[in-house]
């Protein structure tokens, strides 16, 4: 991995973002970031800008209307991590308050009404750190990310390009569309057994999104 893992991973957070009018403007700058890619596969890049060219050419309510069906209904694609390690027990609260404060460490204030584990922020954040933490995190989450990306394979969703992406940074074993889709309570519950993410520090960053936000 390399240098521009920087800005590849706010391009990868930007396409989880909600796809409203300001992303949709972003989207050009978007594809120039994953063409321009190195360490990338072949085949990924092509499915990420499918994406791309799906986001920008479907219609507005339709793309924003499948947006909320796949992440913001149900647990079992939901884009907070800590729903997929914790639910809704009283663990997640503690993980997420440790997490926030690696992200104010780190010189990156939260904002809006996402949660510190919501993965776009995640990678924001990463985005600051370098190489070899990037790596780790992902790996450390690499079971959970599959098992999105598995479920968004099974639904036919270009967002599953995303997940694929993450799991090409870590260096770990890809999506599999013949994987039997688990439930979510299935879950490999691994996770918990160790922090959740690397407790390194890094020199405060402050990083740039494409798409301002409110």
């Amino acid at each position: 991995m390399r240098t521009d893992h920087v800005i590849l991973l706010r391009a990868l957070a930007a396409l989880l973002s909600y796809p409203d009018a300001a992303l949709r403007a972003a989207l050009p700058e978007i594809g120039t970031v994953i063409r321009e890619a190195r360490d990338m596969e072949t085949a990924t890049r092509g499915e990420l800008l499918a994406l791309i060219d799906q986001l920008a050419r479907g219609d507005a309510l339709d793309i924003e209307a499948r947006f909320v069906d796949l992440f913001d209904r149900g647990r079992s694609t939901s884009l907070n991590l800590f729903e997929h390690v914790h639910g809704d027990g009283r663990d997640r609260g503690p993980a997420m308050l440790d997490l926030r404060q690696r992200y104010l460490e780190a010189g990156l204030e939260p904002s809006g009404n996402e949660l510190p584990d919501h993965l776009p922020m995640l990678l924001e954040y990463l985005s600051c750190r370098d190489a070899a933490e990037v790596r780790e995190t992902l790996r450390d989450c690499a079971h959970i990310l599959r098992a999105i990306g598995n479920r968004l394979l099974h639904r036919r969703s270009r967002y599953a390009a995303v997940f694929r992406a993450l799991l090409e940074l870590a260096r770990a074993e890809g999506l599999d569309p013949h994987a039997p889709v688990p439930a979510p309570e299935d879950l490999d519950l691994t996770w918990e057994e160790r922090p959740a993410f690397a407790n390194d520090r890094a020199p405060p960053c402050r990083p740039a999104d494409f798409v301002k936000r409110g």
